[in-house]
C-alpha cells in the first residue's frame, strides 16, 4: 500500500483519538502528527515516503562520487602526461570514488543516511535523558537494513511503539499518546494485510503471509 494512503489512515485515526482524548482542539494536531508518523514507520525498512527524499539524496551522492572520481582521474591523468607530480593520496582517493559510485547501490546509501538520522536521535536522547527517544533512535538505525515487510511489520513491534509512545506521552504530558501511537503502527500492519502480499505478523516464528480480501 502507498505511503500516502498509510499516512490519510493514520492521521485518521489520530483525529479519532484526539477526539476521544482531549477537548482541546490546540492539542489535536498532536495526536493526528503522532498517528500519522507511527503509520509511516514500518516501511523504514524500504523506500516509502519517509525516505524518499533521502532516496533522491542518495542517488545525488552515488553520481558526485562517479563523476566526481573520474574528473579528477583526469586532472591526473594531465598532470601525468605533462610531467608534474602528482599525489599518491589524490590519486588513490579519486579511484576510490570512482568505485564507489560503481559499486554502492543507491538503497545502501539511502539506509545510510537513514541510519544516520537515528544516530542523532540516539544522541538526542542520550543528552537529554529521554529513553524513548534513544529507543527510536536505535529503531531508526536499524529498520532500513530489514528486509522489507519483516521485523518492522510484525505483532511483536506493537509492544515495543507502545513503550516508545508512553516515554513520548510522559514527555509531553498528554493522555493517551502511547496508545494513539500503537493504533497508528498497528493500522499500517492491518492495511497491508488487506494487499495481495499481506502480512508476516508473527515472522520469524511463523513466516506465513496474513492476508483478507475486500
Amino acid at each position: 500500500m502507498r505511503g500516502k494512503t498509510h499516512l490519510a489512515i493514520g492521521a485518521a485515526v489520530g483525529a479519532g483519538a484526539a477526539a476521544f482524548y482531549s477537548s482541546d482542539l490546540s492539542e489535536s494536531h498532536m495526536y493526528i502528527g503522532i498517528a500519522a508518523f507511527s503509520a509511516l514507520c514500518p516501511d523504514l525498512d524500504g523506500p516509502s515516503i519517509l525516505s524518499s527524499k533521502i532516496t533522491k539524496v542518495s542517488k545525488k551522492i552515488r553520481e558526485v562520487a562517479l563523476w566526481g572520481g573520474l574528473l579528477y582521474i583526469g586532472i591526473i591523468l594531465y598532470l601525468w602526461l605533462t610531467g608534474k607530480p602528482i599525489s599518491p593520496l589524490a590519486a588513490g582517493g579519486s579511484l576510490a570514488a570512482v568505485l564507489i559510485g560503481l559499486t554502492m547501490k543507491q538503497g545502501v546509501i539511502r539506509n545510510a543516511l537513514v541510519s544516520a538520522v537515528g544516530l542523532y536521535l540516539v544522541s538526542l536522547g542520550t543528552t537529554m535523558e529521554e529513553l524513548w527517544l534513544t529507543g527510536l533512535g536505535v529503531f531508526v538505525i536499524i529498520a532500513p537494513w530489514l528486509k522489507h515487510r519483516g521485523m518492522t511489520h510484525t505483532v511483536w513491534m506493537l509492544p515495543l511503539w507502545w513503550w516508545l509512545g508512553l516515554g513520548l506521552e510522559q514527555y509531553l504530558k498528554l493522555d493517551g499518546i502511547a496508545f494513539t501511537a500503537m493504533l497508528g503502527y498497528l493500522s499500517h500492519l492491518a492495511a497491508d494485510t488487506l494487499t495481495p502480499s499481506g502480512v508476516k505478523w508473527l515472522y520469524p516464528l511463523m513466516k506465513k503471509s496474513f492476508k483478507l480480501k475486500l
